[in-house]
Formats: C-alpha cells, structure tokens, sequence
C-alpha cells in the first residue's frame, strides 16, 4: 500500500516477560494450568468436585476461549470418563416421518408443507408398518416416528398407528411422537395429556423423543415459532410421561438468535425436570441448520445467525456434560446435524453416544443438512475406535446389546448396504415427488365423497324414474 510501511512484530524480551507472570511460558502442565482465568477455573474445579454448577457459571463457561476453552473441553472429557467409561454407543433404528403436511409454521423448519402444496405426502398405516418390518429385517430394534400435525387429523390415528406396528413386530421400540404431537393428539381426542398419553402406552409405544424444544424460552419461541408448544406445556408433556412410566429424550437447538444465558436456563430446567423424575434418558443438542430455513432464507426473524461455529458445537456439549453431568449421564452428538468428522471429535468433548442408523433421515436433510440419511453400524464403530473408545450397540433406553473388540469379526445386515441407499429406503427428495402418497385434506376428501355419493343418488333417481315410467301391463 502506498505510503505505509509495515511494523515487524516486536518479541517480548525475557525482563518484560519476567514483570508479566501470566505472559511467561508454562515450564509445566500444572504451571500452565495456574494461568487460566480464576473465575472459569472455579467453576471448572466445582464441576470435577461432583458439584452442580449454575446456571450463570455455565454462561460464563460458553464464554470460554484459548486455554479456558481447552480447559473446559478436557473438563467435560473427565466427567464422561468417570460417569460412563470408556464405551461409546449408537443404536441400530430407523426414522419414519410419515407426514409432512403441517398445520404450524416454524420459523426454522423446512421439512413441512401446507396442505395446498403439491409437495405434501401422507403414508397410510400399511405402509408405516411395512417400513418398521423392513427396518426389523435389517436389524433395527426401533422404530423412531414424528411428522408433522396434519389438518383435521383423526384423534386416535397415532394410537392406531403404534397398534399397528405392535401387533406387526411385538418386540420394537417404538420411540415415538413428540410433546407437540401429544398435545396436537389430545386436543384432536378431546381429551387430557395424561389419558392421551395413557392411551399411547396402552398401545405400545416405549420412550417419547424430547423435541419441540428448541430453547425453553417462551420469549424467544415467540420469535421464532410462533403459536408453537409453549414452555409449560412441552414441561407437562414430558413430566407427565415420566410419572406414566414413559422415558423421554431431551434436546436443544442452537446457533440462531438464542443467547448464551438461554441455552444456560434451558439445561437448568431440563436439570429441574430431571432431578424432579428421572425420566431423562439423554440430551442432544441440534445445531440449527440454515440453509432452508424461511426464518433464515426469507428474513422472516432479524439477526438470525447462520447456525452455530464449530466451537459453538464443542462448547455446547462439553459445557452440556459439565452442567447435566450429575443427573443426564448421557450426551449425543447428532451425526446428521455435525457429520462423522465432528461427531467423532465430540467424543473427546464430553459426548458418549452418536444416535442411530436412521435409514431414513427427512427433516434435516430438508433444511440443507448434507451428511446422508444413514449411518452404517460399521462406521459408527470406525468413528469410535478411532477416537480410542470402546464401541457398543444398545437399546433405545441404554441397555448395551452387543459390546465390540478391536475389529468386527461380522457385518450387520445394514453394513451390506451399498451406495444405493435411495433405491432400496426410497429418500425424502423421492417421497415428496410420488403421486402415490399425496396428501388429501380431510375436507375435500369428505366433499369428493360426497360429490360421488350423490351422483351416485341421482343415478339411482333416474332409474326409478325411467323405471316408473315404464307402463305395466295388467296380468292375466
């Protein structure tokens, strides 16, 4: 550039650096641990003392960079090893989202269609059911199922559906339905949270996934789905699953226009829930995928961030880790949302499960997630040997099936599975194109119905007509 020179970087000598301590080079790890900042050390050392930290500690920590960050990530680490070992888990499922036809309009979900789009598909019962028997034949142990809430939806059609799939294959997890769909299903069955939920376990369904969270913050859903499950609501869902015998997950969705001290209170509440129940079987944090979300693509919500860095990622579950550690022993990292290569360094971040197989991932893969819609169980076991971690398979509630050594001596039924993925389990991109499973709202099917039923009266009346007008003949 004309009229500047450039500086050389001047070096601290070793007097100026002798006045500094805090600028001096560690002469060891103990040293290099003394130069971290008083307050993040506190809080890090109250973790590794087995205490609850706060709510405002847990701020502090996402505030964390450098070797305070470090610090942290090692931190969340330890927790881990102590609280479930060295195993690392996934679970061998498939995802079965049987609708994306939706009555609400989430700011950040790309998955759903309004019923007058051409895009909207219905799965009937019988075709559920044979996606769970194919993912039982491929070695599944269960079936995830979500969707969106259609219009004018039949009351009792998730308790139909779970009554289906069990009398099919009695011995599959259903893992199914989130607090947004109970609410949805009791208000369509008139009824109470509690009897619809009664009505679900009655009908097979094993553990509820814990999203329709996003952040537990009404202000901010407000903002960014507005007319969603409210807090309190999505709080009596889950409690009330709990009291039944119905274990839940539990989530979060970061890195959109949520503030550090709202994950915070977010984790405090699930603590609460969790303290109160013990119903929580996990917690999974959701990096918020942009590229096709209307709040984001079309401005909907100001100052939406394009999801979160990647140390908003590994801040968020090591800091999940330090914050649930007491009392949500287990943290998974969603390979769909981070892909492989991420996953696999959060389990050196505090993380010790990687989810399922999938088969069929829509919602993320809607929203512009790019990592597929399975994960084969041999590469689970990849991603953790090499992290130096012991691989398992388990149940959807963390029994360990099948614990793994050093190398596979066999493949699963799915690691068999070739490139064609699409082919064999169909795909979103596919599903939302085919005629066969379009949706048909309930109105204009009943005015179809009707339309038919009286033409089909009017033809009657013709007959009768001509019928009538024949003239008899007297007999003889």
């Amino acid at each position: 550039m004309s009229g500047t020179t450039e500086q050389p970087i001047r070096q601290q000598t070793q007097d100026e650096r002798a006045e500094n301590p805090q600028d001096r080079p560690a002469a060891s790890l103990k040293e290099l641990a003394g130069t971290l900042n008083p307050e993040v050390a506190l809080v890090l050392d109250r973790a590794l003392a087995a205490e609850d930290i706060s709510a405002a500690e847990a701020t502090l920590l996402f505030g964390a960079t450098g070797p305070e960050y470090n610090a942290t990530v090692l931190v969340a680490d330890e927790l881990r090893r102590r609280t479930v070992g060295d195993i690392a888990t996934y679970v061998v499922n498939r995802n079965i989202n049987f609708t994306n036809v939706c009555i609400k309009r989430c700011g950040f979900c790309a998955f759903s269609r309004d019923f007058r789009e051409e895009e909207g598909y219905f799965l009937p019962i019988e075709e559920i059911v044979r996606r769970a028997q194919e993912a039982w034949d491929y070695g599944a142990t269960e079936v995830c199922i979500q969707a969106g809430l259609p219009p004018q939806m039949e009351g009792d059609l998730y308790i139909r559906l779970c009554g289906a799939i069990k009398e099919a294959l009695p011995d599959i997890h259903i893992h199914g339905f989130s607090p947004e769909e109970v609410l949805y299903g009791s208000v369509r069955s008139r009824c109470t949270i509690r009897e619809y939920l009664e009505g679900l376990q009655a009908a097979g369904v094993g553990s509820l996934p814990g999203t329709s969270a996003e952040v537990l913050d009404q202000e901010l859903r407000d903002r960014i789905s507005p007319g969603r499950i409210t807090v309190d609501q999505w709080t009596e869902v889950i409690t009330t699953a709990h009291q039944l015998g119905i274990p839940t997950t539990s989530t979060v969705m970061f890195g959109h226009r949520e503030t550090p001290a709202q994950l915070a209170s977010h984790m405090a509440l699930l603590r609460g829930i969790q303290q109160q129940t013990g119903g929580i079987t996990e917690f999974v944090p959701l990096s918020f995928v942009h590229t096709e979300a209307p709040m984001f693509l079309k401005n909907l919500v100001q100052n939406v961030r394009p999801g979160p860095t990647g140390m908003d990622v590994v801040k968020m579950h090591a800091i999940a880790r330090i914050m649930l550690n007491n009392w949500i022993p287990n943290v998974q990292a969603s390979w769909v949302k981070e892909g492989s290569r991420m996953s696999q360094l959060l389990l050196t971040a505090g993380v010790n499960d990687l989810g399922g197989t999938l088969i069929n991932e829509s919602i993320s893969t809607a929203a512009g997630a790019q990592h597929g819609q399975l994960m084969r169980p041999s590469e689970f076991r990849g991603m953790i040997r090499g992290a130096g971690r012991v691989p398992a398979e388990r149940a959807t509630t963390y029994q360990l099936r099948r614990v793994f050594s050093h190398t596979d001596e066999e493949h699963d039924p799915l690691d068999l599975v070739g490139e064609n993925v699409e082919e064999i389990f169909g795909s979103y991109n596919r599903l939302v194109k085919l005629d066969t499973y379009r949706f048909e709202h309930p109105r204009h099917k009943q005015n179809a119905e009707s339309a038919e039923n009286n033409a089909e009266s009017a033809e009657k009346d013709n007959q009768n007509s001509a019928f009538s007008a024949i003239p008899l003949r007297p007999l003889r």
